[in-house]
């Protein structure tokens, strides 16, 4: 897990997620907020382990892209 801070200065836990068809996620989930407000966008990394090192390579900026090209995650 890695905590990032947005230009909003909002603060989002960002892990690694996976979904059942092998898809590896990063996952923005506000440290502050409720569930609803999850947000997704697909990682290029082929394994889980490379997602959780894709994310914790990214710096504020890499972050940012990524939250800005994120969408909702559906339940």
């Amino acid at each position: 897990m890695k905590r990032f801070e947005d230009r909003d200065r909002r603060l989002w836990d960002v892990i690694a997620g996976r979904e059942s068809w092998g898809a590896n996620y990063a996952l923005f989930v506000p440290a502050r907020g409720t569930a609803d407000e999850v947000r997704q966008t697909l990682l290029r990394s082929a394994s889980f382990e490379d997602a959780v090192t894709e994310i914790d390579s990214l710096d504020e900026d890499g972050l940012q892209q990524l939250l800005d090209n994120s969408t909702i995650k559906e339940r």
